[in-house]
């Protein structure tokens, strides 16, 4: 039993030319362009319903479900942001800013706590969240600050 779709492209009459111009021309990113025969292929406005996702999957290459990522920003936005849209880059805040990596080299070079030889990563992440430098932070987050560092505490 077939789905029913949620997001349908329907393309003016406008959009459908410039895609096919962009579809045609050389100077397009791929990306972009794969992106532009897909919603062609996708469109149900001028020639009937259009193709199955799985079909343009076939012809272009995408995966079902960037497929149905490109039609429902199709829909919510217009063809042309929908083809040209990246994916955003989600990053997390910094825990420690240039001061904060500033004081745990400090640190990390200082004598090391009474009872231990030197300084273990997972001692310097409770140090720095004792100091109230950080409210947490991985050992590991600790470990790649002091190797982008080129301190040396001997």
């Amino acid at each position: 039993m077939a789905r029913k779709k949620k997001w349908r492209v329907r393309l003016l009459a406008k959009d459908r030319l410039v895609l096919e111009q962009m579809t045609r021309k050389g100077r397009v990113a791929a990306r972009e362009m794969t992106r532009a025969r897909a919603l062609l292929l996708l469109d149900e406005g001028r020639k009937g319903p259009g193709k199955s996702v799985e079909e343009v999957g076939e012809a272009t290459g995408l995966s079902e479900r960037a497929l149905l990522r490109l039609r429902k920003e199709c829909c919510e936005t217009a063809p042309l942001v929908a083809v040209r849209h990246k994916t955003p880059v989600h990053t997390k805040p910094r825990k420690l800013d240039g001061d904060g990596e500033a004081r745990l080299v400090a640190l990390a070079c200082s004598k090391a706590p009474e009872g231990h030889s030197q300084w273990s990563l997972r001692l310097l992440a409770e140090k720095l969240v004792e100091l109230d430098i950080v409210d947490e932070i991985a050992h590991e987050t600790v470990r790649r600050i002091l190797k982008k560092t080129n301190s040396n505490p001997i």
